[in-house]
């Protein structure tokens, strides 16, 4: 059935190949109508996508065919979809959206808010007295890519410490954090679920050599987010300073579980039950809304149909927003990591493309940077849009400029400008009919390239939380297409066994069962 099913969208794609989206726009003067969805006051505008109704509706029959829905609330009753690991994949359960979820989520959510609001009020003090005033999240891939995003997303709800990261086991990371702080007033929070990951663990021994050289109890200084009661207890973590989760929530998707202490920390209990919210809001819809109006399901239907079928392996995620620097990096970790896999369930090869490189910076620096190649460039590269309506400060004409450049690039994408439309607007300017033909071409866009814009009233915990849950409910139903598991990570472990080997050799052990090129690199690191 599902072989039918992709074999009509695969017409399709065809179909929509040899037409224009300029074409499309002017064949239906509701486009926009047809093809935007809302959910309160967060809008998705796909009419900017090389779809149309009769490619909607052959994708939703994929979905169908598929299965979607299925796996989905397969998931909502924490059976064990991530089969290859043998877990739940229960990160609704962290903001509320499942009926029976362990009684010991709310247990843990309500110590480590409390433990927040403690160190944000004084109750929680340093060693010396006082107040701690800065705060550093030492963690890497999920335990800091969603904490980082998310502080800086919510900086204007700031009332508590200020907030750090380490990620990188580059000395320089921590040495560039450390060189500004007071160790005085300064407390870690330690994120790692085994307590062993090298890069954290390594930057944790530093910053604990850190507190004590300054004569810091550094006990009394350390939290951590953990599992592992044996480790933290060893390296000198009060146990009623650590925080556990569970194997049933991903890296990826542990913002919502004590991983999100930093953003506690920061904004406060209040604000991030906020968050929570949000990202229940968006469960709720994921759940419940009927399939042609289901906002994750059709962001996942649209990207699958660009990646499967239209054949665009790459995707530029483009905020307008400069506080969501983070949230392309961010996506790009749950997106990547989640369905950059080339085997199905059943450990057969995919058949399809899946996985779409995700990248992105900020608007309008990004227009400066890579839009060129976006515009003019010989591939075609869709873009995801994301903008608030509402800035978070009054400051002249600042927002209205930024949604113009939004909204601009769009229909430049969309629509392009013709060598006639060139043509034209240069003589209009005045210039020669040589000048003219000598620049003609340079001139001309070629339009047709695609484009989704998210809207949303406002960027606030709540916004920020629905917006982070519509991306994960999006990657969910793309992987249930496919097949794949996109909850287990195999694909970074590899890596991490073969550093490990190489770890003893860079200190001068015997090198041994290298590959010519490894081993000439070394030899010249040994040799510098």
């Amino acid at each position: 059935m599902s072989e039918a099913a992709w074999a009509a969208l695969d017409a399709d794609a065809a179909r929509l190949k040899a037409t224009s989206l300029r074409a499309l726009f002017e064949a239906d003067e509701k486009r926009f109508e047809r093809l935007s969805f809302r959910l309160d006051d967060l809008l998705i505008d796909f009419s900017k996508e090389k779809i149309d109704a009769g490619a909607l509706r052959a994708l939703l029959a994929l979905a169908k065919a598929r299965g979607v829905a299925a796996r989905r609330d397969a998931m909502v009753r924490g059976e064990p979809i991530n089969e290859t690991e043998g877990r739940a994949v229960w990160h609704m359960a962290l903001r509320g959206s499942v009926d029976d979820a362990p009684a010991e989520v709310n247990e843990v959510r309500e110590r480590f808010l409390t433990f927040a609001e403690d160190v944000r009020a004084g109750r929680f003090a340093p060693a010396a007295g006082g107040r701690f005033t800065d705060v550093v999240n030492i963690g890497i891939g999920g335990s800091d890519l969603g904490p980082v995003m998310a502080v800086r997303a919510l900086r204007p709800d700031h009332d508590g410490p200020r907030m750090h990261f380490v990620s990188n086991v580059d000395g320089a990371h921590l040495t560039d954090v450390l060189a500004w702080l007071d160790p005085k007033t300064t407390m870690a929070v330690i994120a790692s679920k085994t307590f062993t990951t090298q890069e954290t663990m390594t930057n944790a021994r530093s910053m604990r050599e850190w507190l004590a050289a300054s004569g810091v109890e550094h006990g009394a200084h350390l939290a951590a987010v953990s599992t592992n009661l044996e480790g933290t207890a060893e390296f000198g973590v009060d146990e009623r300073r650590v925080f556990g989760f569970w194997d049933w929530v991903g890296g990826r998707y542990s913002i919502w579980s004590a991983i999100g202490l930093p953003l506690a920390i920061a904004i406060g209990a209040e604000g991030f039950r906020s968050f929570l919210k949000g990202a229940a809001a968006m469960d709720r819809h994921f759940l419940t809304a009927p399939a042609e109006r289901n906002l994750p399901l059709l962001l996942g239907l649209v990207g699958l149909f660009r990646r499967s079928c239209m054949g665009w392996p790459t995707v530029a995620l483009i905020p307008y927003d400069q506080r969501l620097e983070r949230f392309p990096a961010y996506v790009q970790q749950l997106d990547m990591e989640s369905n950059g896999k080339r085997v199905t369930l059943a450990g057969e090869p995919v058949g399809r493309a899946t996985g779409p490189v995700i990248w992105g910076e900020p608007g309008t620096n990004a227009q400066h940077s890579f839009f060129q190649l976006l515009h003019q460039g010989a591939d075609v590269i869709p873009v995801e849009f994301i903008a608030a309506v509402e800035p978070r400060e009054a400051l002249g004409d600042h927002h209205a400029l930024l949604l113009a450049n939004c909204l601009a690039q769009g229909r430049a994408l969309a629509f392009g400008r013709t060598e006639a439309e060139a043509r034209a607007e240069m003589a209009r300017a005045g210039q020669s009919a040589r000048e003219i033909d000598r620049l003609a071409a340079h001139r001309t866009f070629p339009g047709d390239r695609p484009s989704t814009t998210i809207l949303h009233r406002r960027l606030d915990a709540h916004s920020l939380g629905r917006l982070i849950a519509l991306y994960e409910h999006k990657v969910f139903v793309q992987g249930a297409i496919w097949g794949i598991d996109s909850f287990d990570q195999w694909g970074v472990e590899l890596g991490k066994v073969l550093a490990s080997e190489l770890i003893p050799m860079l200190k001068g052990a015997p090198a041994e069962k290298l590959d010519s090129s490894t081993a000439g690199l070394l030899q010249a690191i040994r040799g510098a």
